[in-house]
């Protein structure tokens, strides 16, 4: 029997057309695309939305709420939203509280399932950019700012989607998870690169090595393969294989990708079916989840 895998489809991105000249930006461009990634087969969509006048993200709730209503009204899909990138030049830095206010504003209303708790700091340097002396920024996740995000998802049953940069990451987030036995189960979501010099390239070894660690610090907890910058081709059927869930789109795409999210999203379907999985349905997500024991990573 074939395995349900869930799909996830990464939208647009932290870093506006920059990078990524095809990825939506103002909120009917971003329903549109979370819609048509839907309906090609992703039961669970994120995205970033931005200050239109200058491209760049901005992390506003209302902006929020309009796009994840748009395409909750279309189709039955978790949609969930980033969080500001601490350190960098695409979001401004907050120090302090308040890089999870508006995923608390939108739980309040009932407009969220999953959020973004990216448990570790690390460098950002993209590979082509260090010959020419690019210095980089270093992501910042103080330990209070994880802490605040876990309580506001244990206060409103949000699943932290936790995006394990290094391996570090998921020893920190499953050793925290303990302290808040009330957070649902949090997503392990593995992201590898072949643009950025942090964490492991898109191999076979390198997802051996995070689910051999997964399974001492937090075992059978949902895990999915993810990444910016990198073509996972060749690390879907391995991932099948291991029954790890996979995601797609225009913001994990290599730089400069011609297609679009739905076709993105199609072909990630067509190589997860080739390698014997089937597209689990949106309410298999949530029965998946509501059935693992809460606060555990289990």
């Amino acid at each position: 029997m074939s395995r349900p895998i869930w799909i996830e489809a990464a939208i647009n991105g932290p870093w506006g057309k920059e990078r990524q000249p095809g990825i939506p930006i103002m909120i009917p461009d971003i329903v549109a695309d979370g819609i048509a990634a839907a309906e090609a087969g992703a039961a669970i969509v994120h995205l970033h939305v931005y200050d239109v006048a200058t491209g760049r993200q901005r992390d506003d709730w209302q902006l929020y709420a309009r796009a994840i209503e748009g395409i909750r009204a279309r189709v039955d899909a978790i949609v969930y939203p980033t969080i500001p990138i601490l350190g960098s030049a695409y979001a401004g830095d907050m120090h302090g509280s308040g890089r999870y206010t508006h995923l608390e504003e939108l739980a309040k209303r009932g407009l969220v399932e999953w959020g973004v708790l990216d448990p570790g700091s690390c460098n950002w340097t993209t590979f082509a950019g260090i010959p020419q002396g690019e210095a980089g920024f270093i992501y910042q996740n103080p330990g209070e700012h994880i802490r605040e995000g876990m309580e506001v998802a244990e206060r409103h049953k949000v699943h932290p989607s936790y995006a394990i940069y290094e391996p570090g990451f998921t020893r920190l987030g499953a050793a925290l998870a303990k302290a808040y036995p009330g957070m649902p189960t949090p997503i392990y979501r593995l992201m590898f690169s072949d643009a950025f010099a942090w964490g492991f390239p898109p191999r076979e070894w390198a997802l051996e090595a995070h689910l051999r660690l997964l399974a001492e610090d937090a075992p059978d907890a949902p895990v999915m393969i993810a990444g910016l910058g990198v073509d996972l081709s060749d690390l879907v059927a391995p991932a099948v294989a291991r029954g790890v869930h996979v995601r797609g789109g225009l913001e994990d795409a290599p730089f400069g990708e011609t297609r679009g999210n739905a076709a993105l999203i199609a072909d990630l379907v067509s190589k997860v079916e080739a390698a014997g999985g089937r597209t689990a349905a949106v309410t298999e997500v949530r029965a998946d989840l509501a059935a693992r024991t809460s606060g555990t990573g289990a």
